[in-house]
């Protein structure tokens, strides 16, 4: 801005000066020619002649004046003689009626005092002042047909004195200017600096893995919401440091049970005489396969949330495969006493991964089992309307309350923080629920009253049933 001020103020300041003043004159010439067969021209002259502070001087084909206004002293255009007026009405003739010239002339001493009240540079005494003048000639056709030359002089008041005016108060606006601009740039950059300097301290802190530091920032809209969003990432980040230990210790404890089961049956039929049944080699078995399913499941929660698990799709019944998966339960209906049933409208037909919707209706019985009430009471309903199949898993259990609805899907989320051994799988079915049917864009929820017990459910688009053999 300084320079432009600079530029315009001092360098430019003379073009504009002629610009403004030749784009006046030549209205001004404009005005008259279109008034020129007014019978108010004389009037209209005068108050022209007088706001533009411009001579005006027209005259007929001999040189003879009509009008004469004169406004300014050493007026070019009323000194001049036949020969002169001639030689611009020839020019004007030439360039298409109207002719434009600077002209330049010496004032004499005895228009001193005139110069004096006009405000300009003196010259020294005894010695003479160059003015410039502009002078502006058009040949205007009146109404009668005869032809009269509309002449107008202005003069351009030097503008030497104005200018180095104007740069010396340039000067003292640019020096001002300059410190008041290096002042308010340290204090705004302290106001942006502190905050950030604080945000990026307690960053550093968030970074060691203090996920209790609470950033501060404040100050301008932006770093007070970049304030707001790292609190938010610390909190969550302390969450998932908290599901984190919790899920070693889950997984540890999930670890350590089969293994000490598998150790002690071991050692017993190593060192006592007759303890080598079928039955203790099953149980060692049968805890090896639980340590099995318990590294597939973290595999396959891994795979799913990495996105390197891909679908399998083909035509499967789902009807079928619920009940395939009930069959499995038998042995636990009977040994534990749990009542499990399946309520189904008709054959569901669907185009999904079989081995995938087998484990999601795998886990979602087994977390159903896990958490049901006293009863032991586990009801599986299989609903087919509108081009959709609709699976619900019942329990009679506690329920969930509703502010852990929206977490019971997470990766590490355990609502009973209290850790329970599964007596089936390992406890990551639900995220592994939830990836699965995310992948195969079926939508899925859960309905669940304190005091009432939960009601898992999901949906897949139908096929046409196949008729059974």
């Amino acid at each position: 801005m300084l320079v432009l001020l600079w530029l315009f103020q001092t360098v430019f300041l003379e073009s504009f000066y002629k610009a403004i003043k030749t784009q006046n004159i030549k209205s001004t010439a404009e005005n008259i020619t279109t008034n020129i067969n007014n019978e108010n021209l004389d009037t209209l002259l005068s108050t022209l002649a007088q706001r533009n502070d411009t001579c005006i001087r027209i005259v007929d084909e001999n040189f003879a004046n009509l009008y004469s206004y004169e406004t300014t002293f050493e007026c070019t255009i009323h000194k001049m003689g036949v020969g002169e007026m001639e030689a611009f009405r020839q020019k004007a003739r030439q360039e298409g009626g109207t002719a434009f010239e600077l002209i330049s002339r010496d004032v004499m001493q005895e228009f001193r005092g005139k110069v004096e009240k006009k405000g300009w540079n003196m010259p020294p005494p005894g010695g003479n002042m160059r003015v410039e003048n502009m002078v502006y000639v058009r040949l205007v056709e009146r109404a009668d047909g005869s032809q009269v030359m509309v002449m107008l002089n202005s003069t351009i008041t030097p503008v030497g004195a104005t200018v180095e005016t104007l740069r010396i108060q340039l000067i003292y606006v640019t020096v001002i200017l300059l410190v008041l601009c290096v002042g308010l740039a340290l204090l705004l950059s302290r106001q942006i600096s502190k905050p950030i300097i604080r945000i990026n301290r307690s960053a550093k802190e968030l970074a060691k893995g203090q996920y209790d530091t609470t950033f501060s920032g404040g100050g301008y809209r932006e770093i007070s919401e970049l304030t707001d969003t790292l609190n938010y990432a610390a909190k969550e980040l302390s969450k998932v440091e908290g599901l984190r230990r919790e899920l070693i210790a889950n997984i540890s404890h999930d670890l350590r049970t089969p293994l000490t089961m598998i150790t002690g049956y071991a050692e017993v039929m190593r060192d006592i005489p007759g303890e080598n049944t079928p039955e203790n080699v099953q149980i060692i078995i049968d805890e090896a396969k639980r340590l099995t399913d318990l590294v597939n499941d973290l595999m396959d929660i891994s795979k799913l949330q990495s996105g390197a698990m891909t679908l399998s799709l083909s035509e499967c019944n789902l009807t079928e495969t619920v009940r395939d998966i009930m069959a499995r339960y038998m042995k636990l209906t009977e040994q534990d006493g749990y009542h499990i049933k399946f309520i189904c409208d008709g054959e569901a037909m669907v185009s999904a991964d079989e081995i995938k919707i087998s484990q999601v209706i795998y886990n979602l019985i087994n977390n159903a089992i896990n958490y049901t009430g006293p009863d032991k009471n586990v009801t599986v309903c299989q609903s087919v309307r509108d081009g959709f199949v609709k699976l619900e898993i019942i329990d009679t259990g506690d329920g969930i309350a509703p502010e852990e609805i929206p977490y019971i899907w997470d990766r590490y989320y355990k609502v009973d923080k209290a850790h329970k051994r599964a007596m089936i799988g390992t406890g990551l079915g639900l995220s592994i629920v939830k990836n699965i049917l995310d992948l195969h864009g079926g939508a899925y929820g859960v309905i669940s009253t304190v005091g009432q017990g939960s009601i898992f459910w999901f949906e897949l688009n139908t096929l046409e049933p196949k008729k059974l053999k």
